[in-house]
């Protein structure tokens, strides 16, 4: 069976499945909230991902659409999502400012709670809280679910605004000490945090910010998603090879204002993000956009235009990080040894689909799972929530593959290793 029919088939909601815990948050008129923990204790890794907001199929996501809008969707603005690997999405009705702002900490601190809980965690015992977000709802969005969560003043806290690729980003930090942002940063975190306890997460409220556009792509694929895991560089996790890169998206295929602090100017030769300390352990890496020029949320080509942004560069990263990582077991002496399994960014299932193709002539044969499909895309997010979804079929000793990639454009991906515990 294909990824795309196995998909199809499992056709039930993220709130019907049978460890979901589901409540009504005391928001506005309520909003539905559900979260599923999962916890692998021979790895000794856990974590919580879920969504909030009302559900809407394929079919009804147009209905949510026309009626914000105020106007009809043509048959040719509708997206065949069902081919793109998405069933279902989750939006919240139009609330204020504040609204927005109480419900979104007040998830972001639950994911938190339920990550630390599932690892068997203290909250004072977490070192580090690493968010990625693609619009926050507020630039100390991390430092204050942490608090809420009641993580230790003294953990760091940062938030990472790097589009989809924003988590992956974020465990790249954690694991990989070899990274050029260590130095601007000012401390090298794989360094600091190694045998440390650290949260490391996507918190994604897209439909606050994809309905305030007028592009109905944006408005479809998106939806609100969330997922954190409890990791410990260096024992439950070991970085083993990657790489990383910047291309910034010249013709604009996907424009996305920037709701992070940021200078908006592009400097010749320099990085594309920028860091900024909010307090001492407190940091913001924000990555440069390509923005919309009327001020737009968010304005994207539609589906050929994302392969066309995503693919070349995507495989070219892989191929990097793959080679590297090839390299490296030769120099364990474990040449051979094979990826257990690749955790992709779910963009849409076209995009994952032609870069499996792609690697494949290059040589390069890793599974691929198609794994999300009640959530839309959940920019950040979706990377966490896969590994989560696979991580029940992972072993000890076992080597896997993590691919981010978002709008920016920016690419990480990570050789990690499940060391065997004696």
């Amino acid at each position: 069976m294909s990824s795309l029919e196995m998909a199809e088939n499992q056709n039930s909601s993220f709130f019907e499945r049978p460890n979901v815990r589901t409540e009504i948050l005391p928001i506005a008129n309520g909003v539905p909230f559900g979260v599923e923990t999962i916890v692998n204790s021979s790895l000794g890794i856990g974590g919580a991902y879920g969504t909030w907001g009302e559900c809407y199929s394929n079919e009804t996501v147009a209905n949510l659409i026309e009626e914000r809008w105020g106007r009809s969707l043509s048959a040719e603005e509708k997206l065949n999502l069902g081919e793109l690997g998405f069933m279902y999405r989750h939006h919240v009705p139009l609330l204020t400012n504040e609204e927005n702002l109480k419900l979104e900490l007040e998830i972001g601190s639950r994911f938190l709670q339920e990550a630390i809980h599932s690892c068997g965690w203290e909250p004072e015992e977490v070192d580090a809280v690493l968010i990625g977000i693609s619009s926050p709802a507020s630039p100390d969005y991390a430092v204050q679910i942490a608090r809420m969560a009641g993580v230790s003043e003294k953990a760091y806290k940062l938030s990472i605004h790097k589009a989809c690729d924003s988590s992956v980003a974020a465990l790249n930090m954690v694991l990989n000490p070899n990274l050029a942002i260590h130095q601007r940063l000012g401390v090298n975190l794989a360094e600091q945090l190694m045998g440390k306890k650290v949260l490391i997460g996507g918190i994604e409220g897209l439909g606050r910010y994809v309905l305030m556009s007028r592009d109905t792509n944006a408005a479809q694929l998106f939806g609100n998603g969330a997922g954190v895991i409890g990791v410990i560089p260096g024992e439950t996790m070991k970085f083993i090879a990657g790489a990383s890169q910047e291309v910034y998206d010249e013709e604009g295929m996907l424009q996305v204002r920037m709701l992070y602090p940021h200078s908006r100017v592009r400097q010749p030769d320099k990085p594309l993000t920028e860091i900024s300390q909010l307090d001492a352990g407190q940091y913001i890496v924000a990555g440069l956009m390509h923005e919309p020029s009327q001020g737009e949320p968010v304005v994207m080509a539609g589906p050929m235009g994302m392969v066309k942004l995503f693919v070349r560069n995507g495989v070219d990263t892989v191929k990097e990080a793959y080679g590297a990582y090839q390299q490296k077991l030769s120099e364990l002496g474990i040449p051979g040894k094979e990826l257990a399994v690749a955790i992709v960014h779910h963009a849409n299932l076209k995009i994952n689909q032609l870069k499996e193709k792609h690697l494949q002539r290059e040589g390069i044969r890793i599974p691929m799972p198609w794994l999300l499909k009640e959530f839309g895309n959940v920019s950040a997010a979706s990377n966490m929530i896969a590994f989560l979804r696979e991580l029940p079929q992972l072993n000890p000793g076992d080597h896997f593959l993590m691919d981010g990639f978002g709008a920016g454009t920016y690419y990480d991906v990570l050789a990690i290793e499940l060391p065997i515990h004696p």
